[in-house]
């Protein structure tokens, strides 16, 4: 690591949250051409249920973030979204042929992370280990995404593989031309990850070797809601950025 270890922050708050935004949508927009009148359109419906992670660095300038939607009035972007064409699914009966009880769980909708020099695969890491462990602390049991087919091999990549979401398939979404609806219970990819892919196992779930990044003490999600009005820097890309995963929902998400 370069000087003082790096931050991870679940609720950011105030110039926290500004700097995971603009994160977010730098990589998108550079990625797959997603705007801030897009976002507001796709995302906005889920602002009362949406929280943030982030990993800022000593500036406070955040080097990777995630959006997750968690259980509320609009529902789940992705068990939404897949009604939406290339896939015309029912989401809800989608839910209930895999097993998934929408009440405990959490929409992936969005991870982002910028390119960072010996960083990036440990800011990927932290945001993974991140959303299993808040997910958990929360009373979350299963996951739900919609994700781009190059993000997605490079989770299966690290032993973590989210099964297809019945009913659907690969399709163009927001921006991405290969993308698919998944889902995933925790425990047993998190288990099946331990199996076949302990290095990566221990350093995602259990944290050995996220040294670099100071982590919370509490993973209690509070629901801090989206600022009422996005940062400037929202429109702006200022550097090259990747995206490691994204996810979707229907009155709003991806």
């Amino acid at each position: 690591m370069h000087g003082t270890p790096l931050r991870f922050v679940l609720d950011p708050v105030g110039a926290e949250l500004e700097a995971a935004l603009a994160c977010e949508a730098e990589v998108f927009l550079t990625t797959y051409g997603n705007t801030a009148e897009e976002f507001d359109l796709e995302y906005g419906p889920y602002a009362d249920h949406t929280g943030f992670m982030t990993v800022l660095d000593e500036d406070g300038d955040a080097l990777a973030t995630a959006r997750f939607i968690a259980p509320g009035p609009a529902g789940l972007k992705t068990l939404n979204d897949v009604s939406r064409a290339p896939w015309h699914a029912d989401g809800m009966r989608s839910a209930r042929a895999a097993g998934i009880d929408p009440d405990r769980t959490w929409d992936v909708a969005t991870i982002a992370v910028r390119r960072a020099p010996g960083r990036t695969t440990l800011c990927s890491a932290a945001l993974y280990h991140g959303i299993v462990t808040a997910a958990q602390a929360n009373g979350i049991d299963s996951i739900v995404m919609i994700m781009d087919e190059r993000p997605r091999r490079l989770l299966s990549a690290s032993g973590l593989v989210p099964n297809v979401l019945p009913g659907t398939g690969e399709g163009e979404y927001l921006g991405s031309p290969r993308s698919i609806p998944l889902w995933a219970n925790l425990h047993r990819m998190f288990d099946q990850q331990r199996r076949t892919n302990n290095e990566a196992y221990r350093l995602i779930y259990q944290a050995i070797g996220l040294d670099g990044i100071t982590l919370p003490t509490d993973w209690t999600w509070r629901r801090s809601s989206l600022p009422a009005a996005p940062p400037a820097t929202r429109t702006a890309p200022s550097r090259l950025a990747e995206v490691a995963s994204r996810t979707l929902l229907r009155p709003v998400q991806r």
